[in-house]
């Protein structure tokens, strides 16, 4: 008679469905990049240590290392959003506890650009072979 396997661990970690990169997206997705810092331009991560209760949901979460200007609470709004699928091991409702980095970095704006138009005053001895022919359109990007 072959012997049953048990399973490695009695105690199953929550995960996240979709792994670690839906997780990083829904983060992104939901991100609500502080006025203040915006304005300030303040970019940089702050770590957020939290706890899951045994149905998957966050009960709790604490700023680790800060950045300000509002990042810090738009890091816990994110974190409290989160919700795992956990299993019940053996009835037992148990707690875990986890950090997470959440990164602040401004949008990039497109670049400005300049646009110049010249038509000459005179007019031209010979008839132009293309329409517009001396008129330029110059693009500047900075």
């Amino acid at each position: 008679m072959p012997k049953e396997k048990k399973e490695k661990n009695f105690i199953k970690k929550p995960v996240y469905p979709g792994g670690n990169k839906a997780m990083k997206d829904f983060i992104r997705n939901n991100m609500k990049y502080p006025k203040e810092a915006a304005e300030n331009r303040i970019e940089g991560t702050v770590r957020v240590k939290y706890t899951i209760n045994h149905l998957g949901r966050v009960i709790e979460a604490k700023v680790i290392s800060k950045l300000g200007h509002g990042c810090d609470e738009e890091a816990v709004r994110l974190v409290k959003l989160l919700r795992f699928e956990t299993e019940k091991p053996r009835g037992v409702k148990v707690k875990f506890h986890k950090d997470i980095n959440i990164y602040f970095k401004l949008p990039k704006k497109s670049k400005p650009q300049i646009a110049v138009e010249y038509t000459p005053t005179e007019k031209p001895k010979e008839k132009p072979k293309k329409e517009g022919g001396n008129s330029y359109s110059i693009t500047i990007e900075y």
